[in-house]
């Protein structure tokens, strides 16, 4: 099968990013042709065997971009803080023009059996006229932009109305999705994220070694993660308060490291101030090599979201062996139960720093626990499992 993905962002740096390479790289190793549209705005690492056609965008300071301004985003990126709604009318034209010629070519020279597009939004459109058939996956950002933005929803309806499938997250997201967009109803399947086993496992990681390559110093402090973009939703800023509760309540020092960048930063950073935390620290965007040491080097994975369309780096945490404290809201719960970790209100601090606290207690007295929550997420949530069931969907679209 020869199969063309498109996404809105580039292949590392969000959650849809991730799904796409992820599914890229699956679909070759299980023998089919594949071939990647996507923005960009540094130079592009070749993933072997599969065609790429990336779309250069500019930061404002490089001279061979091929659209003078940065890709848009619905909330944030690491790459850009440019929203949808910054783009002038002129720009979003441009934006359009380039991405329907780079799709034409792709299809003519790739000449795929089925496209599968990221977002329902521009691009899905733009793919939504190919007149090859489509699959469409709803990653719950787009949901946002349609609710933030109507003047971009009718993107969203004609890329639904021209699809065959349309792909939801999580059981959470299929909700929403009829809710905003009642179209898809019919034509709408429940496939929840796969993560790419490949990448995310569990290893022996020396801590003081890696506290080392961040310039931090460990004297054996219980770590908290967190890992996302810094978006308001995401509910970093909870985090930071419950940290400050937990820095003053226990008698073992705990670390608190956040890897990720976005919109929030700055803001987060007046937060980090304001409530005085001494043993918090913002880590940056991650790789994910990187992010793997880090899931293997903590105590417990915490994700306060107020709505999580699904939360792709929980489960990348718990395939390596770490407990989830996460918020009782969007996706989350569809995954984490507790034997794997615990779900609490999104806004409930007191009910967080506990939840935390009890966490780090358990992987003291039960250090064999992590073993079970990797095996858990490999027996269940591991991506061959998911590229099978998806093939299932490229194969109904195309009979």
């Amino acid at each position: 099968m020869k199969v063309l993905l498109i996404n809105h962002f580039p292949l590392e740096g969000s959650g849809s990013g991730t799904y796409t390479k992820n599914i890229a790289l699956h679909l070759r190793k299980r023998g089919h042709e594949v071939c990647v549209i996507f923005p960009e705005n540094r130079p592009v690492l070749m993933l072997p065997g599969i065609r790429i056609f990336p779309v250069m965008f500019s930061t404002g300071k490089a001279s061979w971009s091929s659209l003078p301004f940065n890709f848009p985003c619905f909330t944030t990126h690491p790459q850009s803080r440019t929203t949808f709604a910054d783009l002038s009318s002129g720009e979003l034209a441009q934006y359009l023009t380039l991405f329907s010629s780079v799709l034409r070519q792709a299809v003519r020279e790739f000449q795929p059996d089925v496209i599968h597009a990221q977002h329902a939004w521009c691009l899905s459109w733009l793919a939504s006229l190919c007149d090859i058939p489509l699959v469409v996956t709803i990653h719950g950002t787009d949901l946002m932009g349609c609710r933030k933005w109507p003047v971009f929803r009718g993107f969203a309806e004609e890329a639904i109305a021209g699809s065959a499938k349309v792909l939801a997250i999580s059981q959470d997201n299929r909700d929403l999705a009829i809710s905003v967009l009642p179209s898809c109803a019919n034509r709408l399947l429940l496939l929840p994220n796969g993560y790419n086993e490949d990448i995310f496992y569990p290893e022996e990681v020396d801590r003081e070694s890696l506290f080392d390559s961040l310039g931090l110093p460990y004297r054996g402090e219980y770590i908290v993660l967190f890992a996302g973009k810094l978006a308001e939703f995401k509910g970093v800023d909870t985090l930071l308060r419950v940290a400050h509760r937990y820095e003053r309540l226990t008698e073992r020092e705990i670390v608190t490291l956040i890897a990720g960048d976005g919109e929030e930063r700055e803001k987060l950073s007046d937060l980090h101030k304001l409530l005085g935390l001494r043993h918090t620290f913002f880590l940056g965007n991650q790789k994910q090599d990187e992010l793997r040491r880090l899931y293997n080097a903590a105590d417990v994975f915490v994700m306060p979201s107020r709505r999580e369309p699904f939360g792709l780096v929980a489960l990348e945490a718990m395939a390596c062996g770490l407990p989830v404290v996460g918020s009782n809201e969007g996706g989350l719960p569809e995954f984490i139960n507790s034997s794997v970790g615990t779900l609490v209100s999104s806004n409930d601090e007191d009910a967080f720093c506990g939840a935390i606290l009890e966490e780090l207690a358990h992987s003291r007295e039960a250090p064999e626990r992590r073993a079970f929550v990797a095996r858990y997420a490999r027996e269940n949530f591991a991506q061959e499992l998911f590229v099978t069931k998806l093939e299932d969907v490229y194969a109904s679209v195309l009979s």
